[in-house]
């Protein structure tokens, strides 16, 4: 079970009662386009993954946690993905409910993220795909010091659009 404190959030592994705040923003189609999701979420599957979700990362290679404020309300998810333990590296992704979009909550979710992956996972480089039009994704990543390294062009498809998606890294130097 992970749990960290932040100065304006915690995060925490997922349980079982977060199952109605999950299927909630899983089927939020807003958020699709930069999830990738194509179809709605049931409750039955999203109760299997909250089965694997309380497995250790070495063995699903995932780690999904709730952002939480400090009245202990659900807020969004960070997750690392891909995890690779061999190559020391893991993907990132963060999704916040709007009303709490912008307000510092995000980078301090990351940030404990970041400094749990690079001292507790032993992670050398951590990565994020961002779609080139989500400029409060890309000041987010910049801001705890991830660096566009490239750009997929026309990779993502959504709408009958074909959208550029850029690649951040974060390096961990002091390993």
């Amino acid at each position: 079970m992970v749990a960290l404190q932040g100065e304006l959030i915690n995060l925490r592994s997922l349980k079982f009662e977060d199952l109605a705040f999950l299927y909630s923003l899983e089927n939020n189609k807003s958020l699709w386009e930069l999830s990738q999701t194509q179809k709605t979420f049931s409750k039955e599957v999203l109760r299997n993954y909250l089965d694997t979700a309380q497995r250790d990362i070495q063995e699903t290679t995932q780690l999904r946690l709730l952002i939480i404020s400090k009245a202990n309300e659900p807020m969004g998810f960070i997750d690392l993905f891909d995890y690779d333990a061999h190559n020391k590296r893991a993907g990132v992704s963060i999704v916040l409910i709007e009303m709490y979009r912008q307000k510092g909550y995000g980078k301090d979710a990351l940030n404990l993220l970041v400094k749990y992956s690079f001292d507790k996972l032993f992670i050398h480089q951590l990565y994020c795909n961002v779609l080139e039009d989500n400029f409060a994704s890309i000041c987010l990543f910049e801001s705890v010091g991830f660096t566009k390294v490239g750009i997929k062009k026309e990779w993502r498809y959504y709408k009958g659009v074909f959208k550029n998606e850029y690649l951040f890294q974060l390096i961990n130097y002091v390993l």
